[in-house]
C-alpha cells in the first residue's frame, strides 16, 4: 500500500489548508495509508484550542480532529514553531490534546517513512 505524509506550512484560513484536508480525506478514501500530518511555520496554527474561525467558514480545525479520529492519522506540532506564534502545551494549554508536540526529527522520520511528502 502507498504512503504519504503531508506538511502544512498554512495557516487555517487558507485556501491551502483545506486543501491539504480534502487531498488527506481522498487518500484515504483511496486506499492510501497516511502516515502523518506534520505542521509548521503558520500550519502550527490550526491546533490553537482558540481559534475562533466565523461559523459561516470552513473549520479546518474540526476537519483536522475528525481525520485524526476517524481514520487514526497522527497530527504532530512543531514545538518550536507553534511557541513562536504563542502556542504551548506546558503554560496554558493552548494545543488541542490530538496534536502531538514534536520536533523536526519527526518530519524527518515521516519523510523518511512516506513514499511521497505533500507540501501545502
Amino acid at each position: 500500500m502507498p504512503s504519504l505524509a503531508f506538511v502544512v506550512t498554512t495557516a487555517p484560513t487558507s485556501q491551502n489548508t483545506a486543501t491539504a484536508i480534502n487531498i488527506v480525506k481522498a487518500a484515504v478514501q483511496n486506499d492510501i495509508n497516511v502516515i502523518g500530518v506534520f505542521f509548521y511555520q503558520q500550519g502550527v496554527l490550526n491546533a490553537a484550542k482558540n481559534l475562533a474561525i466565523p461559523n459561516d467558514e470552513y473549520q479546518t480545525k474540526q476537519h483536522w480532529l475528525q481525520l485524526a479520529s476517524e481514520f487514526n492519522i497522527p497530527l504532530h506540532l512543531c514545538i518550536t514553531a507553534a511557541e513562536k506564534r504563542g502556542l504551548t502545551d506546558e503554560v496554558d494549554d493552548s494545543i488541542e490534546q490530538a496534536f502531538t508536540v514534536s520536533g523536526l526529527g519527526e518530519l524527518v522520520t515521516l519523510s523518511s517513512q512516506a513514499d511521497r511528502v505533500i507540501q501545502l
